[in-house]
């Protein structure tokens, strides 16, 4: 019963959130560069800030406000997913797939490079990495929580507003909305958690809570409980790029509240369009196939 509820909850929360992007997309904000074929313009004032910046290399800008215009597809290109910290490269668990199942080398993205575990919660993170194959949500296809959406080797967009801003997610259709100025109540623990955003000069700033305990942060089995709270700062250091931190607390896991960070690079494909991955398909026989009366056949 309570897988069954947890991937009910899953479905809804992707399938509202994702309709609340395409809603949202369909508004005409000002200042929002329009993207791909077919997209009407913003109009000529509203249009202005985002293209002047765009031809001087300055940053965009909205009309509304002028903070920076972060609307865009963007995306990471490290290599946190696999793990967080300092790793060597190493071979997969099935030498069948050779290289393409090894883990890439890659430099930690934590501040200090320590992860501040208590003891238990160490263990436990060990217990994960030896157990990855098959408790690593990202191969059930769940939701991929925060902050790891961001850094996932998939693409991500966001679609900005005088009021919300919404981010989507290639990696299995996930969405979340960021409420502006908002006091952000959650109802119930969700994947993606309930987020409230604000200004502070020119960073944007995400207070993230109300998380369950089902995501993990990489590869690599680090992992949070479900009294997680995530504070993610994005900061535009040029019109392609953004500074993205993400300080994590957790008492439940963490001696004490440590941090993130990385750069974040937009995508300059024209028209850059943010492709769905719905990889629940692939990963019904991983969740399911037990449940068959006769096994699956290998031909």
């Amino acid at each position: 019963m309570g897988i069954r509820f947890r991937v009910l909850m899953t479905v809804t929360i992707a399938t509202v959130g994702v309709g609340a992007v395409f809603s949202l997309a369909a508004i005409g904000t000002a200042g929002q560069a329009p993207t791909g074929r077919g997209a009407a313009p913003a109009g000529r004032g509203a249009a202005q800030p985002a293209a002047r910046g765009a031809a001087t290399g300055r940053i965009p800008r909205n009309a509304w406000d002028s903070r920076p215009n972060l609307n865009g597809v963007w995306q990471a290109t490290n290599t946190a997913n696999w793990d967080l910290q300092d790793h060597a490269a190493m071979a997969g668990q099935f030498y069948q797939m050779g290289a393409v199942g090894a883990v890439p080398p890659g430099q930690t993205v934590v501040e200090g490079g320590d992860i501040p575990y208590l003891p238990a919660a160490a263990d436990q993170k060990k217990k994960n990495y030896l157990n990855r194959l098959t408790e690593d949500p990202e191969v059930k296809c769940y939701l991929p929580g925060i902050p790891r959406a961001t850094y996932m080797p998939y693409p991500f967009q966001i679609v900005q507003s005088p009021s919300n801003l919404v981010f989507a997610y290639s990696y299995a259709n996930a969405s979340r909305i960021v409420y502006m100025n908002t006091k952000v109540e959650p109802q119930i623990d969700t994947w993606m958690g309930y987020a409230a955003g604000r200004w502070d000069g020119e960073t944007l700033v995400i207070e993230s809570t109300g998380f369950n305990d089902q995501s993990w942060f990489d590869r690599a089995g680090n992992y949070h409980s479900d009294a997680l709270k995530v504070i993610e700062r994005y900061t535009a250091i040029s019109r392609d790029a953004l500074r993205y931190e993400a300080t994590i607390e957790d008492p439940n896991v963490f001696t004490r509240p440590w941090q993130m960070r990385m750069p974040l690079y937009r995508r300059l494909e024209q028209p850059a369009r943010l492709l769905k991955y719905n990889c629940v398909e692939f990963a019904e026989e991983v969740i399911y196939g037990h449940l068959r009366k006769t096994p699956r056949i290998s031909r």
